[in-house]
């Protein structure tokens, strides 16, 4: 048993991952759709619409070697999951989940990362959950890294697909309004904003196996009708990102990825008008389910299976994707009532508000500075290896007391100004932990306990 003082210090030591996206994918992606295909009309299933046009990720974008550190990896997927609402944490403490894996990778900068004992074990009785947890972890990570490349003025967040999407459209018979009945989701967008402008919304589909690469072709293929489901603006212009990370149990893991691109997603409306203001609360939608075609006739064509923003809800789900984004970082930092305000009723906003089961809540009651700067936030103790641990979560002082105020347009403002002085990722000698600090001014530390 790995000492638990050697296992914080591996968590910030940077490994390579090699990004596969080629034409040749492309190819492999596009044969696994056939055969899907096929066996779908072989049992009278209803024929999947697919992202059409998916390309290669350019190597200026996308290195073909990147490294990573598995602390970096965690940080990323605990704010992704911090809105999940799978536990009966309500979302208060879901956050917490990703430090299951802390043990779960190995490597070193000569190397590839790979599975260590610990995760090979863990793939043979947990295979779908941890390949899927950590599959989502590296690739919003090299989603964040590509889309800072291709716009370098802009700022980039994560915001869960299904929180996003229920604002406007019932996912489930849970849901109030009219039902969409379409299970093909993306798992998230990426915001591209900048203080001012429209953003540029971007659906993402991630996917992870313990397998091969033929099982993440296949999955890239299941990728491209997830991100298919969402359309916004004009038929087919959406740009979307497809992942699919292959984390075998013998040698170095694969991420691939491939691209859509198109002049949609852009949720232009004047900036200063009150109904784009991101301060304003927004209100549960009931907008019909379905994507509408273009016009080929008098009689417009039936609509396909989604979920289509339109040019006249551009200003409203803006808002919806800042104000979730801000709801998961609330949520990250472990304050219940600072996120309820950012969310709809059908968003889930009585879970951040209601009574939580013993053992499974987050209390935003912690201060921190780490890298010399001020953190507020929630800690969590736990055991690793036997030693007992404290994790802290939260964001910079200043940035937080913005947010919990409500004064998400000023927190923009100033978490934009702010991005080139981070992220920070390391080793904290006064913290005396690994420590990644975001450029949304969110921060993931632990520590032994002393």
């Amino acid at each position: 048993m790995k000492p638990a003082a050697d296992v914080l210090k591996e968590l910030v030591q940077p490994s390579n991952i090699s990004a596969h996206s080629s034409t040749g994918l492309v190819g492999k992606v596009d044969e696994a759709a056939a055969e899907d295909d096929k066996a779908r009309e072989e049992k009278e299933l209803e024929e999947l619409r697919r992202k059409s046009g998916l390309r290669p990720i350019p190597t200026k974008e996308l290195d073909r070697t990147v490294q990573l550190t598995p602390w970096d990896v965690l940080h990323t997927l605990g704010q992704a999951i911090a809105l999940s609402r799978r536990g009966a944490g309500r979302g208060l403490a879901e956050h917490w989940g990703c430090l299951k894996y802390s043990q779960a990778l190995t490597g070193g900068a000569e190397s590839f990362m790979t599975l260590s004992a610990e995760g090979r074990e863990t793939a043979d009785y947990y295979k779908a959950i941890q390949s899927g947890e950590l599959g989502t972890g590296f690739a919003l990570t090299l989603a964040r890294q590509l889309l800072g490349r291709r716009y370098p003025d802009h700022s980039i967040s994560i915001v869960p697909a299904d929180t996003a999407l229920r604002a406007g459209w019932a996912l489930t018979s849970r849901d109030s309004g009219p039902r969409s009945g379409y299970r093909y989701r993306p798992q998230f967008f990426a915001e591209v904003w900048k203080p001012g402008e429209p953003s540029l919304a971007i659906p993402i589909a991630c996917k992870g196996n313990h397998s091969n690469a033929a099982t993440s072709h296949t999955q890239l293929a299941s990728a491209s009708a997830h991100v298919e489901a969402v359309h916004i603006g004009a038929w087919n212009q959406t740009p979307a990102l497809v992942f699919s990370t292959e984390l075998p149990t013998e040698g170095p893991l694969t991420v691939h990825a491939l691209q859509a691109r198109g002049t949609g997603g852009r949720l232009s409306g004047a900036p200063d008008a009150p109904d784009n203001h991101l301060d304003q609360p927004v209100e549960d939608e009931n907008i019909y389910p379905g994507i509408q075609r273009p016009h080929e006739g008098d009689e417009p064509p039936a609509p396909e299976p989604g979920f289509h923003v339109q040019p006249e809800h551009y200003p409203w789900f803006r808002r919806v994707l800042a104000r979730t984004g801000a709801a998961s970082l609330t949520a990250f930092a472990g304050d219940g009532t600072a996120t309820a305000q950012y969310l709809t009723k059908r968003q889930g906003q009585r879970h951040f508000t209601g009574l939580i089961h013993a053992a499974t809540d987050s209390v935003q009651d912690a201060y921190v500075q780490l890298h010399g700067i001020d953190f507020v936030g929630t800690d969590h103790v736990f055991r690793l290896n036997r030693t007992r641990v404290e994790a802290f979560s939260g964001v910079a002082k200043d940035l937080f007391h913005h947010l919990e105020n409500g004064q998400l347009e000023r927190y923009r403002t100033e978490v934009h100004a702010q991005r080139k002085t981070w992220p920070l990722l390391g080793w904290d000698s006064k913290w005396d932990g690994p420590v990644s600090v975001h450029q949304d001014g969110s921060v993931l530390a632990m520590r032994l306990l002393t």
